[in-house]
């Protein structure tokens, strides 16, 4: 079922007031990252090091998309993968809201085409 069939029973004064505090719930943009963490292990090919008897250094925090993150900033990558997944979640939502708005207003059009 998609998220636009339930909002058909929803006010539209409702459907207004929630897009608008979806709206404020997005988090700043300027704080997003799209990616995802991973932690690695690697062998550095040093015969006489550890990881050559399997202890392998690590965890090395990186992310998919590319690149190599420090330890000391993987929680505010990591804060900042989800404000990613937030904003589109909610932007989202906020385009179905739309979708169910438009609709109403067309059918609103429609019906006054009729009774002219």
């Amino acid at each position: 079922m998609k998220a636009s069939e339930g909002l058909g029973r929803i006010p539209e004064l409702a459907l207004r007031k929630r897009k608008r505090g979806l709206a404020e719930l997005l988090p700043p943009v300027t704080e997003i990252l799209r990616g995802s963490l991973v932690e690695r292990y690697v062998t550095c090919g040093n015969p006489s090091c550890k990881c050559a008897r399997g202890e392998r250094h690590g965890p090395i925090a990186g992310r998919t998309t590319g690149g190599i993150v420090s330890e000391e900033k993987v929680a505010e990558v990591r804060a900042w993968i989800e404000n990613y997944h937030k904003l589109k979640d909610h932007i989202e939502k906020i385009s179905e809201i739309n979708r169910e708005l438009l609709r109403r207003e067309r059918e609103r059009e429609r019906k006054q085409g009729r009774k002219k």
